[in-house]
């Protein structure tokens, strides 16, 4: 021990395991491991007089999942199927929603399909089950009309829903329709209109589109399907595709259901 010394190491001792020979480097080491830690509030060493910054940390925000309307449809000859695919599109321009496509069981055999001359059926749009109505936000029911009602395979369907109802796993969420007949006096309301009780004995919340499609909803210079209850479009003989006005009503319905389906799902 050294005069005055007593027990205290020396300041400028060096651990063993950071000494060097002939050089500084291992004070400069030695600095780097004893440098304190950072902390969230700006701290000046002691020693070097040097500012350690505060850490900045960023919150990150979880993306919620975008949020879900089913279009469900019959389509035999391609009308409601081709509204269907428009609505998917007006849908999808509200950010923060998606659309998908499902076609409910067919009823009919083959052979009647068949007999009927009805295009194939696109198997990229899969068939839904009705257990998988539970999964969506809100939804866009499309169905030709049969003497003013909907479609029997589109009535079967809702049938099928029975679990799911006495589940109440429908309750509160909103829905609209659009159709296709085959005369303008042929249902393009009423077949919306009988319709409803289906939502009615579920608790789901029909949505009409009114008149938010503006002008469009009062042009008498051409043909046009489609009424407040919701887009629609004349078949004729079966022959007669969707006019552009027809296909922007149905465009428009999906925008619109897409919005309030997104207003409804706000805390």
């Amino acid at each position: 021990m050294g005069k005055g010394g007593g027990c205290v190491p020396s300041k400028k001792k060096k651990p063993s395991s950071l000494a060097t020979t002939g050089d500084d480097h291992g004070t400069e080491y030695e600095d780097a491991v004893n440098a304190p830690l950072p902390i969230e509030d700006e701290q000046t060493t002691a020693t070097t007089g040097t500012t350690t910054p505060a850490i900045t940390t960023t919150a990150t925000t979880a993306i919620p999942p975008p949020l879900k309307i089913f279009v469900v449809f019959y389509s035999m000859y391609g009308h409601v199927e081709s509204l269907a695919r428009r609505m998917k599109k007006g849908v999808e321009g509200v950010e923060g929603v998606e659309a998908r496509l499902y076609r409910v069981p067919e009823t009919l055999s083959e052979e009647v399909v068949e007999q009927m001359k009805a295009p194939g059926k696109d198997t990229e749009v899969p068939e839904i089950t009705a257990g998988e109505l539970a999964e969506a936000d809100g939804f866009l029911f499309g169905f030709p009309t049969r003497y003013g009602c909907m479609a029997a395979q589109m009535k079967a369907f809702f049938d099928s829903t029975g679990q799911l109802w006495k589940e109440q796993k429908l309750a509160g969420k909103p829905a609209g329709f659009f159709v296709s007949t085959g005369t303008q006096g042929g249902g393009q309301e009423t077949t919306a209109w009988t319709a409803i009780t289906q939502l009615v004995h579920h608790g789901m919340l029909f949505v009409p589109i009114g008149y938010t499609f503006g002008a469009g909803m009062f042009k008498m210079d051409s043909i046009r399907g489609g009424s407040p209850y919701g887009a629609g479009v004349f078949a004729g003989d079966g022959s007669r595709e969707a006019t552009e006005t027809e296909l922007a009503l149905a465009e428009h319905q999906g925008n619109y259901m897409a919005t309030i389906v997104k207003r409804l799902a706000q805390p």
